[in-house]
């Protein structure tokens, strides 16, 4: 597992997306990628992932793609394949990803579940640093006082030490792709940093995005099996 770079901004804030409750890290990473001006620059090469790419709309979608707004300088780590049993090494990567290109801070998006009293429409934050943290109360946006926090950004926050982590965490009552809770993170993420983001299109064109995403994540599960039986197919 490496990263590959094309260019190096500095000074920049990370922004990352990864399958998780909802897919909201991932849709709203991909939200982010559609409505702010991004460019590819560069990529996660990971050996241990099925050799699958998706194609849509006649485009190259990246398994494990790294964009870059300039407007903003936001470089947006955007994944369409899940990393079960790969977070301690994928944290290592963010964290020296982070130390290459001087982050000034790490925010990842993710999906909650909500409990039976709540409207579902909530969202949370974390951080390990203060100064942050009283922005994120400035912008109205809550803290999360109880929860656990596994996958990636869970890796993130236990493995990366020296930049700033935040997470954004919008309240979702499904697994299945939710663009809505995903709206809702980019609005407390607008709040916070200020991209003045317009989330109408992607509550319009949520049904698209949802489809998009679990025909590919769907297709990518269906390349795991498959590489996993060929594997114990060779060890019997």
């Amino acid at each position: 597992m490496e990263i590959k770079l094309w260019k190096k901004p500095k000074n920049c804030t990370i922004i990352e997306g990864f399958p998780g409750f909802g897919l909201v890290g991932t849709i709203a990473s991909e939200f982010l990628m559609e409505h702010l001006k991004t460019e590819q620059i560069g990529k996660i090469l990971f050996d241990d992932m099925p050799a699958m790419v998706a194609i849509h709309e006649n485009r190259l979608v990246e398994p494990l793609g790294i964009f870059y707004n300039q407007k903003y300088n936001i470089v947006i780590l955007h994944a369409i394949t899940a990393t079960t049993h790969f977070e301690w090494k994928m944290a290592s990567l963010i964290g020296k990803l982070a130390s290459d290109l001087q982050a000034k801070e790490i925010i990842s998006l993710e999906g909650v579940g909500s409990g039976e009293d709540s409207d579902g429409t909530r969202v949370f934050y974390y951080s390990n640093n203060e100064k942050n943290s009283k922005l994120f109360e400035k912008a109205g946006i809550s803290p999360l006082k109880e929860g656990i926090i596994i996958g990636v950004t869970g890796a993130i926050l236990l493995r990366v030490e020296k930049t700033p982590i935040s997470c954004l965490f919008a309240e979702t009552h499904s697994n299945l792709p939710d663009s809505k809770a995903a709206a809702k993170v980019l609005e407390a993420l607008d709040k916070y940093i200020g991209i003045e983001l317009d989330t109408k299109p992607l509550l319009e064109q949520a049904e698209k995005f949802e489809q998009k995403l679990k025909t590919i994540l769907q297709k990518s599960q269906e390349a795991q099996e498959i590489s996993d039986k060929k594997k114990l197919s060779y060890l019997g």
